[in-house]
């Protein structure tokens, strides 16, 4: 179950992961489990309901989750070759040629939300790690990520990056960033109890190496906080619902036209990565 390749590219505002796994058995077999909805529902992240034809409809019944399922339209059946369909805004394209006495499966995944990438990934890895054991016989027994191999993915495709916008007002920085606690467990580590109060110094979790900290100008607990680091810029940090395995963070700092937004830059990815770290021991 080693991968041969996972990638990752993106292009007019889409991304694409592509994943490949060599499964131990022929290609009518693996075609059989990704197609039939009393297989998909062993592996797979939701109970599926198919129309097996080009333009055949699809439900995604996530367990667990009331209301409306989600919906979909299959858009390609080459049977045992390729199955492929939308879930929502999103395409999935699976695609099985032989090799050897085995199969080589190739997951590609289209879908706007690139700084979900390593959400996507790690799901799909422990899904394809479920539908090996069920090819093989066995029970689908996967234990759930913690945190450890999302991080990797997210190393892996370099997901961590911050951007610098030059505008008229002056450098602007900007993180994005999935992390893998709930937004309380993020605020919890970034306060360590010193809770922040408009007006008062922004507690030192939220400031970076050469960032100082400043009087706070907006606070929402667990999931918002501003300050004032210089006259001309602000620091605000943002904590969304992200993919569902944790808050998303989104960063950014404001400043002068003479900060050393590069700086800046390198010492937040330091203060991320270091937060990010903490929060596998949760």
């Amino acid at each position: 179950m080693n991968p041969h390749s996972d990638t990752l590219t993106t292009a007019d505002g889409r991304t694409a992961l592509r994943m490949e796994r060599r499964l131990a058995h022929p290609p009518r077999k693996v075609w059989s489990a990704i197609t039939d909805p009393a297989q998909i529902g062993q592996w797979f992240p939701s109970d599926v309901s198919v129309e097996l034809e080009p333009g055949g409809a699809m439900t995604f019944t996530m367990p667990g989750v009331t209301g409306l399922p989600m919906t979909g339209r299959v858009t390609d059946v080459d049977e045992p070759r390729l199955f492929a369909f939308t879930w929502g805004e999103d395409h999935l394209s699976w695609e099985i040629a032989p090799d050897g006495d085995g199969s080589l499966l190739t997951l590609v995944h289209t879908f706007g939300d690139r700084f979900g990438s390593a959400s996507f990934a790690s799901g799909w890895h422990l899904c394809i790690t479920a539908l090996s054991q069920l090819l093989d016989g066995e029970p689908t027994a996967v234990d759930p990520d913690t945190g450890e191999l999302h991080e990797a993915y997210l190393d892996q495709f370099d997901l961590g990056r911050g951007t610098v916008e030059h505008t008229a007002d002056g450098p602007r920085i900007r993180f994005e960033r999935q992390l893998v606690r709930p937004a309380a467990a993020v605020w919890a580590a970034l306060t360590s109890g010193d809770e922040p109060v408009p007006g008062e110094e922004a507690p030192r979790g939220f400031t970076a190496e050469k960032v100082p900290a400043g009087p706070v100008l907006e606070v929402r607990a667990p999931t918002l906080l501003a300050y004032r680091w210089h006259p001309e810029g602000t620091v605000r940090w943002e904590l969304g619902a992200g993919t569902g395995h944790g808050a998303r963070l989104v960063l950014t700092q404001t400043g002068p036209h003479a900060f050393d937004a590069d700086t800046a830059l390198a010492a937040w990815h330091a203060r991320i990565d270091h937060l990010a770290a903490r929060l596998l021991e949760a």
